[in-house]
């Protein structure tokens, strides 16, 4: 049996484009970074459906070149104010404790590209903002002739 044709699996982008999705696409490909964090909020805008467990996606990098295959292991949603060290960890962004974690997130969240993804420039999160946070394990990397 085959896998998904990557044509037909929902784009993963991690960030937008640019030097923080380089750095999060090359955790993802050398295996220290098994989960991310996205705003319910992110998914309303969108209209898409959250991430179900098994549901697979292809990964881009900043020229929205196809990197990697990845699976949905677990999800969460919770409160931002209930992120727990243990998913700043697997984030793999280096990260020395959640708030920290929550400075450099609220940051992104809070950025001009953000405000503008979400037509909201006045768009903010606090301790009740719905996260989904998504484990993930690489099915398949896409630059290397291995899976």
């Amino acid at each position: 049996m085959t896998s998904d044709p990557i044509s037909s699996l929902r784009k993963a982008e991690f960030g937008f484009p640019g030097p923080l999705r380089d750095r999060l696409v090359a955790a993802i490909l050398d295996g220290s970074k098994t989960s991310t964090t996205g705003l319910v909020a992110d998914y309303e805008h969108e209209g898409d459906p959250l991430p179900e467990v098994g549901s697979r996606s292809v990964v881009v990098d900043s020229d929205d070149r196809a990197v990697a295959v990845i699976e949905t292991t677990g999800i969460r949603v919770v409160p931002l104010a209930e992120v727990d060290f243990a998913h700043v960890v697997d984030e793999g962004e280096g990260d020395a404790d959640v708030a920290e974690w929550r400075a450099n997130h609220e940051s992104f969240w809070h950025s001009d590209e953000m405000r503008a993804a979400m037509d909201d420039p006045g768009f903010t999160v606090d301790d009740t903002t719905l996260t989904v946070l998504e484990r993930f394990r690489v099915v398949k990397d896409l630059c290397s002739d291995t899976d």
